[in-house]
């Protein structure tokens, strides 16, 4: 691993995680230089290469050589995005560093206003998406189901519609790099932090190349990382269930007792037996479930494994 310290200022970091980009890099770094180059700023870009395995190193090394601006971190493996992000809050070295995806949904047009929204006194400058063009629907309800189920039984306050598109100024980086956890849910994480916030809104473009790298059941992994983590509402829903099944357990009891009395010859019920004995048993796993996600990111706290490695690094030049 190879490090450098650059004797120059930096003003601006943006930070570009990318996995399997070799189709938009091109087009997104042309479109973010220039974008970059009018504001009369010391800036970095730090590409963090998630474990590619297609050409996206050789693409970046190609653009390193004709901009020596540009930082390259690249991972042993595919950590996941969550991973490149704390990588890329970590090695970025601006005053402010701006988050954005390679495949142009985020428009790199709308820096020019987080950095005014910066200077005008906000630390983190969050992005809300008005509009999402180019997403199936499915996506967009989903999105929308989580963030306002989030909301509602988060302990703290997540903004709604607001990805990993965002600036943040060098207190809330440093912040964040305190932050040791490894079961990382960032979005969670910026809203844990506090700090004076701005808000704007935009609209979201269809992806500029390539495919998406997050399939359905890869979102919804990533949001019952983001529930678990900033929620313990799944235990107590597990606590109530609890003692729902054990009251009407016993009211069912409490039923056939007094039918043995009343009717002593009788046997019935076997259906009914073997309702009450699945619908408890299913009950009990489903709630073990629950715990046994918890005690999972638990052991995996006390493991302490890093959250990334790096297996190179090559930072901008200035």
């Amino acid at each position: 691993m190879t490090t450098l310290t650059a004797p120059n200022h930096i003003d601006l970091s943006i930070i570009v995680p990318v996995f399997n980009e070799e189709a938009v890099l091109p087009i997104f770094h042309s479109k973010i230089i220039s974008i970059l180059q009018p504001l009369n700023l010391n800036y970095e870009i730090v590409y963090v290469n998630d474990g590619s395995h297609d050409h996206t190193e050789v693409v970046i090394l190609g653009l390193k050589q004709r901009h020596p601006e540009i930082a390259y971190a690249k991972f042993s493996r595919n950590f996941g995005k969550e991973a490149a992000m704390t990588a890329g809050f970590k090695l970025c070295r601006g005053d402010a560093a701006i988050m954005i995806d390679v495949d142009l949904q985020d428009p790199p047009e709308l820096i020019p206003a987080m950095i005014q929204a910066w200077r005008d006194g906000a630390d983190i400058v969050n992005m809300k998406r008005s509009e999402r063009f180019g997403e199936p629907m499915w996506k967009k309800a989903t999105a929308s189901m989580f963030y306002h189920l989030l909301g509602k039984i988060s302990d703290i306050e997540i903004p709604h519609n607001v990805g990993d598109f965002r600036l943040f100024s060098r207190r809330t980086i440093e912040a964040l790099n305190q932050l040791s956890e490894r079961g990382r849910f960032m979005k969670g994480l910026y809203a844990w932090l506090g700090f004076p916030q701005a808000t704007i809104e935009y609209e979201r473009d269809p992806r500029a190349a390539g495919n998406t790298k997050w399939p359905f059941f890869k979102l919804v992994g990533l949001a019952w990382q983001g529930i678990t983590a900033f929620s313990t509402a799944p235990l107590q829903m597990a606590t109530w269930l609890g003692l729902s099944s054990a009251g009407g357990a016993f009211v069912y009891a409490s039923y056939f007792l007094i039918k043995s009395v009343v009717y002593p010859d009788i046997v019935q019920g076997f259906p009914t037996l073997i309702v009450v004995i699945l619908f408890l048993g299913g009950l009990q796993l489903f709630c073990i479930g629950i715990l046994g996600e918890y005690i999972a990111r638990i052991y995996t706290e006390v493991k302490q494994r890093p959250v990334y490695l790096i297996e190179a690094f090559h930072p901008a030049q200035h």
